[in-house]
């Protein structure tokens, strides 16, 4: 399995309309057919010095190889996500694991 964590932070100022458009595209992610689990979620209301909570949107997506992977990242849906959300964004961090 390998786990593709994905954080951005959203510029400020965008309505809610435009985050809105945001998380729906990100979860129409799923429909990459080697996405095997998904998950979308914001900053949970925990509160120690050790956790981050400044981003906007956490995406967290598990492929059963290196290879889904590989294949996400190519995928039509995938690269219109990108070129259509990415100039809401200012910046992604990703963490991949497996």
């Amino acid at each position: 399995m390998l786990v593709h964590a994905v954080y951005f932070w959203l510029k400020d100022g965008l309505t809610l309309e435009q985050t809105a458009r945001f998380r729906g595209g990100l979860e129409s992610l799923r429909g990459c057919e080697s996405v095997r689990e998904m998950f979308v979620g914001v900053p949970a209301a925990t509160d120690r010095p050790v956790i981050d909570r400044s981003y906007t949107f956490a995406l967290v997506v598990m492929f059963d190889d290196l290879a889904g992977h590989d294949a996400y990242q190519v995928h039509p849906i995938h690269k219109a996500f990108v070129e259509t959300f990415s100039p809401l964004w200012t910046k992604v961090q990703i963490y991949d694991s497996n």
